[in-house]
């Protein structure tokens, strides 16, 4: 049971830092864009096949994916479907990572680890502080 909490929570964790730090919240030592400019052109580094008009919304759209996941995770809502499509986000973004800049970056940010970490959790069935328990004896 700690084990899957211990995913849900770190796996959200990472990704509200990552939406933290594109708003500018982590300060500048250890912020890695430091704002939504530096994120977006981040964002076309990493997707150079995109045409730059569709940079904002694949940056929003990731963005928001990423609040809406962590949240869900955190709450334990549809926690199997939701570490699901957090695995398939981040293992995405470690393709999208490694084919634009190679594969040291992914593996340094362990995005790879992220996303194996989120497709196990999906396969976790016992239920421990998730709505979806409430949800169920409702």
């Amino acid at each position: 049971m700690a084990i899957k909490l211990f995913l849900r929570l770190a796996i959200s964790a990472g990704f509200l830092s990552a939406v933290a730090d594109r708003f500018g919240i982590w300060s500048k030592e250890v912020s890695v864009w430091g704002d939504w400019s530096s994120f977006l052109h981040y964002t076309q580094l990493i997707n150079p096949w995109l045409p730059e008009t569709f940079i904002p919304t694949i940056g929003a759209v990731a963005t928001a994916a990423e609040i809406i996941f962590a949240v869900c995770l955190i709450v334990g809502f549809k926690t199997e479907l939701f570490a699901k499509l957090s695995g398939g986000l981040l293992l995405l973004f470690a393709f999208s990572m490694t084919l634009s800049s190679g594969i040291k970056g992914a593996l340094d940010f362990s995005v790879f680890s992220a996303s194996a970490g989120a497709f196990a959790l999906s396969l976790m069935k016992e239920k421990h502080l998730e709505l979806d328990t409430l949800i169920a004896s409702s």
